[in-house]
């Protein structure tokens, strides 16, 4: 076995072991079988299991053996239903498989009122819970100073990406506008790998593509970037240059919603920032 093969051949051995450990744990009786006597072994059979997901018998036992075979997103779906696995327990299953789940957990938006206790209490520093398709989910006024007044958008149009690229005050304060843009589409088509199959994933693209071209032309590049933390400036009419490091700060187990905030870089900034929050 070479180098290069050894992660696949083991990703599919963790599967096979994975399916035999959810078949085991299911008795016929959960999914409406009759009682056949005594069993060898606990849960269902792999026949059983095959005949419930409507595949081949063949197929399932060669999957669960390990082997190299072609698995179909569907096919994976029928199998997670069947043995009636939960949302974490199929995102592994898709994880192992290397297929694209075709109806994956979408993570709750929803941000509990300790998340925006803290952003109130970040303030003067500006600071917003953000989804990895680059939602803005909730915020503080410090923030609103930077992006602009965000609870006057719809909701569809409070995403960093589209404020980015569209004639919105967030843009016209943006110094580096145009690496912003190029590092924002290059993380936004690296986290999509996971979410192509995702309505919302696929309505934003289509906007982003139709709205900008300068965003088209990025698209069309192929960049891909990991999230990191990194440098913005700002130049705000009356106050003057801002320059912040952005920290994302995960709220959950998985890098998908995060929380992100900018603190300032010099004495400047951070006079300027509590100006702002003076002002009220």
């Amino acid at each position: 076995m070479t180098t290069s093969t050894a992660p696949a051949a083991t990703r599919r051995q963790e599967l096979a072991a994975f399916l035999r450990s959810r078949r085991e744990r299911i008795s016929p009786e959960q999914v409406g079988l009759p009682l056949t006597g005594r069993r060898r072994t606990p849960g269902l059979r792999r026949e059983e299991v095959a005949h419930l997901a409507a595949v081949g018998v063949t197929w399932y036992t060669w999957l669960e053996q390990g082997r190299d075979i072609q698995v179909s997103s569907q096919v994976l779906d029928s199998v997670a239903r069947t043995l009636q696995l939960d949302p974490t327990e199929r995102a592994h299953l898709f994880v192992l498989a290397g297929a694209e789940d075709p109806a994956p957990v979408v993570d709750c938006p929803t941000v509990t009122p300790a998340v925006r206790t803290l952003l109130d209490q970040l303030e003067p520093l500006p600071a917003a819970v953000l989804n990895s398709r680059y939602d803005i989910l909730a915020f503080n006024r410090a923030y609103t100073r930077i992006l602009g007044d965000l609870d006057a958008l719809p909701f569809e149009d409070r995403n960093v990406m589209w404020l980015a690229f569209t004639d919105s005050y967030f843009a016209s304060v943006l110094v580096d506008r145009e690496s912003a843009r190029a590092a924002v589409v290059a993380r936004f088509r690296a986290s999509m790998a996971d979410h192509g199959a995702e309505p919302a994933w696929k309505c934003l693209l289509q906007r982003m593509r139709q709205a900008s071209p300068d965003f088209e032309a990025m698209w069309e590049r192929h960049e891909v970037e990991g999230l990191g933390n990194g440098l913005k400036r700002f130049l705000l009419p009356g106050v003057g240059l801002l320059r912040v490091e952005y920290t994302n700060l995960w709220l959950g187990p998985r890098p998908s919603t995060r929380l992100t905030v900018y603190t300032p870089l010099d004495e400047e900034t951070r006079g300027r920032l509590e100006q702002l929050a003076a002002e009220g």
